[in-house]
C-alpha cells in the first residue's frame, strides 16, 4: 500500500477523492496489518497522558523528591568523608526505595490500564472491508469511522457522508451551538466554519456521519492547543498533602540536624563523625518507603473498589472520594429506576388525546439527535400509531437553550413542524391551542395560565411531562426562530418509579459524612415529591433561574443550604460545584449527559456511569458500573480504607523516627561517645521501613470509614509530638540504666539500646495502628508477618556473628530482662497515651464548623 503523505492545515478545503489518496485510504478501510503498521508510525490516538513516563524519567522524578533528596546529601556526606559502609547502606536504601516504588507503580498501573480498558470509549472502524468496534486509542489515519448522535469524534478528519449529524464543538470554539456537518470540499478559513471537518474532542449531538481521519493523538487540533498550553496539572488534595508532608519532614530534619552538629562542634566533638552522625540522623527521619507504600496501598484500593462496581481511572481519585463530603447528582437512575414509562397523553383540556400521541411519536421516531428514554418510551406506547406515509424533512436536535426538539415532516403534501419539550417553553412559544373536537382556539395568557396548571397538577404528583405542539411549514430547511406561533397539541405524562434502594443509599452516605445534593434538569415540584415519597430530608432548593441572577459570591452562600437545584444548564452545573469548592467543600458529582462532561470534570471527584455519553466518561475519575448510590458509599468507604492505612505509615513511621532521633541527639551531647554508630542508625531505619512494608493490607477501623478526613499535618505533628517524647523518655530511662546501673561500655551501650529501640519501635505498630484497644483490633496477617520478620532480623544482628561488622557485642542476661521489662513499660504508656495523641486536630472541626453542610 502507498505510503500516507502530509495533509494541508486546511484539510477540509479538499475533496474527500484527494484526501483518501493522500492518506492511502479507501472507502473500504484499512486492513488490521496496515492499521498496526500506521499505529507503530503515529502512536496511540491519546492526548496528554498518553503514555507511561520512561524509565529514566521516572528515576529522575524520584531524584527531585525532597525525602530522597535528605538521602543523597547523607550519602554524598558519607561518601566524602570516607565512611563507605554507612555510604554503602543509604544507598542500599535509596535502591531498594525506588526499585520498590516503580515496581510496585508498574504494577498499579497495569492495574489501572486494565481497569480503564473495562470502560473504555469505543467507535466502530471498518476494518478488513468489516465494521469493528474499536478503543478510541486503537484509530489511525486513514480510519473510516462511523459516528452516531452521542459519539465522542475520536480524531480530526473530513466527513465522507452525513445524514443531519450536527456536533458540538463548544470544546475548541467556546459556542454551545450544535454546528451542522455535510460532506464537501469547504473553501473556510477558521476551523470553526468548516462544515465538512470534525474535531476530536467533539461530539456528534445529531444524526450519523461517516469520517476520514486525518489525524491522532498530539497531530490534531486539540492535541496541539493541548501542546502549546502543556504544564502540569494543577495538583490534586492528595499530591498537596503529600508535598506538605514533605516540607514538615525537611524542616524537622533541617532543624534537629543543624542543632546536633552545632551543639556538636560547640561541645568540641570530632568534626568528621558529627557530619556522620549527623548525616546518619538525617536519614532516620526519612520515611524512604513512603512512595512505594502510597502506590501498594492505592492500587490495592482500585482493585477493591473494582470489585465493588467502581472502576478507578486515576488512582489518586480513590483519595479524593474518600475525602469527598458532599455529594451532587440527578435523580434519574440514582433516585429513580431509570425505568421510564409513558401513562398519559391529555389534550390542552386536561382529557386523554390521541393526537398527543401521535405527534410525540412522529417526534421521537424521526428525530436525529440523541434518544433519550422518554423517547423510548413514547415510541413504546406508540404501537398502535400509524407512521407510514411520513418522512422526515428537518430537524433540530434539542439543547438546553431551547429545551426543546423540532421535526419537519411530510405526508401527502402536507407539511407539519411538530415540537416537543419543556411544557413551559413550548406554551410560552404557543399562540393557539386544539380544542377536545379537533379545532384550533387562539391561546391569551389566561388560557396559558390554564395550561399551566394543568402541568403543574402532574408536576406535583413527581411526574415528568412534555409539551407537544405544532405548525404547518412549507419550506424545507427550519431554524429556532421558527419555532413560534405554534400550536399547543397537549402533554405527554411520563412516569420513572422510585428507587427502593436509594433512600438507603442515601442515609449510608449521610452516616458517612456526605451530604447529597440533587441538581437535576427537571421541574422542581417534580423532584421535590420524587425526596418526600422517598422520606429523603430536603433543606433548601433554587431553579436554574434563580441561579441566573445570583453572582458567584451569592451563590456560595446560597449552596450551603440548598440540597435541590432544579431545571439547571449544564453551565450552572459546573457553577454550583465550583461555588461548593469555593467554600471549602470536596465535591463529587456524578453524570451522564454529555452536557455533565463539564461539571464531572470540575468535580474533585467526577463519576460517571458505565452507560453514559463517552464525552462524560471520558472526562470522569471513576467509573460506575451500577448506577446506585449504594455503590458510591461504597467506594467511599475504600477510599478512606486507603487514606487510613497511608495515614498509619506516617503516623508510625515520623513518630517513631523522631523520637529516636531526638533520644540519639539528646544523649550525643551528655553522654561521651555517640550512642549509635552511624552505620547503626542507618540499620535501625532500615529494619523498622520493612516492618512496615505490610501497612497496606491491614484493616481501617470503623471511625476511619464514618467521618471524611483531610491531610492535615496538624493532627500528624501532634501524634509526633505526644508519642515522638514518650518513646524519648524511655530511651533515656534505658540510658541511665545502661550507665549507671550496668556500667555498659560503649559497645554494649550500643548493642543494648539498639534491640531494645527496635523493639519499641516495631511492637508499638500493634498498638498505634488503631485508636481502639490493641486487643479489639486485630491487625491483618500480612502487617503481623512483616513486622515480627524484621524484629527477628534485629535479633538475628544482635544474637549472631552477624552483628559484628556493626559492632553489636553480646549483652548479659540480667540486662535482657531489664530491657524486656522497659519495652513493656513502654508499651502500656503508648497504649494510654495514643488516645490523646489520636484525638481528631481541631483544623478540621472548625473548617466543617466554618461551612457547615450537615444539618
Amino acid at each position: 500500500m502507498p505510503e500516507p503523505t502530509p495533509l494541508p492545515e486546511r484539510f477540509w478545503s479538499l475533496p474527500a477523492t484527494d484526501v483518501l489518496a493522500q492518506l492511502a485510504a479507501t472507502p473500504a478501510g484499512l486492513t488490521q496489518d496496515e492499521a498496526a503498521r500506521r499505529r507503530a508510525a503515529f502512536g496511540r490516538n491519546l492526548i496528554g497522558d498518553s503514555h507511561r513516563r520512561r524509565l529514566i524519567v521516572r528515576i529522575a522524578r524520584r531524584f527531585a523528591d525532597p525525602l530522597v533528596a535528605i538521602l543523597i546529601a547523607a550519602a554524598a556526606v558519607s561518601g566524602l568523608t570516607g565512611d563507605w559502609a554507612s555510604f554503602a547502606i543509604i544507598n542500599v536504601i535509596l535502591v531498594v526505595s525506588i526499585t520498590l516504588e516503580i515496581v510496585q507503580q508498574e504494577r498499579a498501573e497495569n492495574v489501572v490500564e486494565a481497569l480503564k480498558r473495562s470502560v473504555a470509549v469505543h467507535v466502530a472502524v471498518r476494518r478488513d472491508g468489516g465494521v469493528a468496534l474499536l478503543a478510541v486509542e486503537d484509530v489511525v489515519p486513514g480510519d473510516i469511522v462511523q459516528l452516531e448522535a452521542g459519539n465522542l469524534v475520536p480524531a480530526d478528519g473530513i466527513v465522507l457522508e452525513a445524514r443531519d449529524a450536527h456536533a458540538n464543538e463548544s470544546l475548541l470554539t467556546g459556542e454551545p451551538y450544535p454546528v451542522a456537518k455535510r460532506a464537501g470540499a469547504c473553501a473556510a478559513e477558521a476551523p470553526a466554519e468548516a462544515f465538512s471537518a470534525l474535531f476530536s474532542g467533539t461530539a456528534l449531538v445529531s444524526g450519523e456521519a461517516t469520517m476520514l481521519v486525518t489525524a491522532t493523538g498530539a497531530q490534531t487540533r486539540f492535541g496541539a492547543i493541548a501542546a502549546a498550553l502543556e504544564t502540569e496539572p494543577p495538583p490534586t488534595a492528595f499530591e498537596r498533602g503529600l508535598h506538605a508532608f514533605g516540607v514538615l519532614i525537611v524542616r524537622i530534619t533541617g532543624f534537629l540536624v543543624l542543632f546536633v552538629l552545632l551543639a556538636h562542634l560547640a561541645f568540641g566533638r570530632a568534626v568528621l563523625d558529627s557530619f556522620l552522625f549527623a548525616a546518619a540522623l538525617a536519614v532516620g527521619l526519612t520515611p524512604e518507603l513512603l512512595p512505594m507504600i502510597m502506590t501498594v496501598t492505592l492500587s490495592r484500593g482500585a482493585q477493591r473498589m473494582a470489585k465493588r462496581k467502581v472502576v478507578v481511572k486515576r488512582l489518586a481519585a480513590i483519595h479524593d472520594l474518600g475525602t469527598m463530603d458532599v455529594l451532587c447528582t440527578d435523580k434519574t437512575g440514582t433516585l429513580t429506576e431509570a425505568r421510564m414509562s409513558l401513562i398519559a397523553h391529555s389534550g390542552s383540556d386536561g382529557t386523554p388525546c390521541a393526537r398527543v400521541l401521535e405527534l410525540a411519536a412522529l417526534n421521537s421516531h424521526f428525530e436525529t439527535g440523541i434518544r433519550t428514554p422518554l423517547d423510548d418510551a413514547i415510541i413504546a406506547a406508540a404501537t398502535g400509531v400509524a407512521l407510514s406515509g411520513w418522512r422526515r424533512i428537518a430537524d433540530i436536535p434539542f439543547d438546553f437553550e431551547r429545551r426543546r426538539v423540532s421535526v419537519l415532516v411530510e405526508r401527502d403534501g402536507m407539511r407539519l413542524l411538530v415540537i416537543k419539550g419543556a411544557p413551559e417553553a413550548i406554551i410560552a412559544a404557543a399562540t393557539a391551542r386544539e380544542s377536545g373536537d379537533g379545532g384550533v382556539q387562539p391561546l391569551d395568557d389566561a388560557g396559558r395560565a390554564a395550561l399551566l396548571k394543568l402541568h403543574d397538577a402532574q408536576i406535583g404528583q413527581g411526574r415528568r411531562c412534555l409539551g407537544v405542539a405544532w405548525r404547518h411549514f412549507a419550506a424545507d430547511k427550519i431554524t429556532a426562530a421558527d419555532e413560534s406561533e405554534l400550536v399547543f397539541a397537549g402533554l405527554c405524562v411520563f412516569d420513572d418509579p422510585p428507587k427502593a434502594s436509594a433512600a438507603a443509599a442515601i442515609a449510608r452516605l449521610e452516616k458517612q459524612g456526605v451530604r447529597v445534593k440533587i441538581i437535576s434538569g427537571d421541574a422542581e415540584a417534580a423532584v421535590r415529591h420524587l425526596m418526600q415519597t422517598l422520606g429523603i430530608p430536603l433543606r433548601g432548593s433554587l431553579t436554574g433561574a434563580q441561579i441566573a441572577e445570583l453572582s458567584d459570591a451569592a451563590l456560595a452562600a446560597r449552596v450551603l443550604h440548598t440540597d435541590l437545584f432544579a431545571r439547571v444548564s449544564p453551565d450552572q452545573k459546573t457553577r454550583i460545584i465550583r461555588a461548593l469548592q469555593a467554600r471549602g467543600h470536596t465535591v463529587g458529582f456524578i453524570g451522564d449527559g454529555i452536557n455533565d462532561a463539564p461539571a464531572i470534570h470540575a468535580a474533585d471527584a467526577g463519576l460517571a456511569v458505565d452507560t453514559a455519553a463517552d464525552v462524560a466518561r471520558a472526562a470522569a475519575d471513576l467509573i460506575l458500573l451500577d448506577p446506585d448510590l449504594g455503590v458510591v458509599a461504597d467506594g467511599v468507604e475504600e477510599g478512606r480504607r486507603t487514606y487510613s492505612n497511608i495515614m498509619k505509615y506516617l503516623r508510625m513511621g515520623t513518630s517513631s523516627n523522631f523520637g529516636n532521633m531526638l533520644s540519639m541527639a539528646a544523649a550525643s551531647l551528655f553522654i561521651p561517645f555517640l550512642p549509635l554508630t552511624p552505620i547503626q542508625v542507618l540499620l535501625n531505619n532500615l529494619l523498622y521501613d520493612l516492618s512496615e512494608v505490610g501497612i497496606p493490607f491491614d484493616r481501617a477501623e470503623p471511625r476511619d470509614i464514618r467521618k471524611p478526613h483531610g491531610w492535615e499535618m496538624s493532627e500528624l505533628m501532634r501524634f509526633t509530638l505526644i508519642m515522638g517524647p514518650l518513646s524519648s523518655l524511655f530511651d533515656l530511662a534505658i540510658f541511665v540504666l545502661l550507665l549507671k546501673g550496668f556500667h555498659a561500655g560503649a559497645d554494649t551501650f550500643r548493642t543494648a539500646w539498639f534491640i531494645e529501640s527496635m523493639m519499641t519501635q516495631i511492637l508499638v505498630i500493634f498498638a498505634i495502628r488503631t485508636a481502639l484497644p490493641l486487643w479489639q483490633a486485630r491487625p491483618r496477617a500480612a502487617l503481623t508477618l512483616t513486622s515480627l520478620a524484621a524484629l527477628l532480623a534485629a535479633f538475628a544482628f544482635v544474637l549472631t556473628p552477624l552483628g559484628a561488622p556493626f559492632g553489636f557485642v553480646p549483652v548479659p542476661g540480667l540486662l535482657w530482662l531489664a530491657i524486656a521489662a522497659l519495652v513493656a513499660g513502654y508499651l502500656v504508656a503508648a497504649e494510654i497515651l495514643k488516645r490523646l495523641a489520636m484525638t481528631p486536630g481541631r483544623h478540621w472541626r472548625r473548617r466543617k464548623t466554618r461551612h457547615p453542610v450537615h444539618n
